[in-house]
């Protein structure tokens, strides 16, 4: 079984591009994922190559950007090819075929924005709830 779940940061905007006759939609971008402490205790960090197909990719590119937390799910693919001076190279991408956003909607630098009003919201406190 080939299947993968990673929980990460985009280190760069979605690149968004149509290709094949049918004109489909692939969107690509890569994420930073943090791995648990080693036995000498630093905090390592891998990144992981993303492709997602269609109307979810078109969604990736539309709704997120450099730094946004997500989900993924999907399976690992491994390309073999030879470079331009014929050393043998191997790429390895993460297929998705689910992403979930992380982010709370509107989230910017730590605020959160009512997007209808676009008014800064405030947390209340529990204290004041009546249940």
């Amino acid at each position: 079984m080939n299947k993968v779940f990673l929980i990460g940061n985009l280190t760069r905007d979605p690149e968004l591009s149509n290709v094949g006759a049918s004109n489909t939609s692939v969107c690509r971008f890569s994420i930073a994922v943090n791995r648990r402490a080693g036995s000498n205790g630093n905090q390592e960090t891998d990144f992981f190559n993303i492709t997602v197909w269609r109307a979810l990719g078109e969604n990736c590119a539309k709704f997120l950007k450099k730094g946004s937390k997500v989900a993924v799910s999907g399976e690992i693919q491994i390309r073999n090819y030879e470079d331009k001076e014929g050393n043998k190279r191997t790429y390895v991408d993460i297929v998705a075929s689910e992403v979930e956003f992380l982010d709370r909607r509107g989230e910017t630098s730590g605020k959160t924005y009512d997007q209808t009003n676009n008014v800064e919201m405030k947390p209340i406190a529990d204290d004041s709830l009546p249940f």
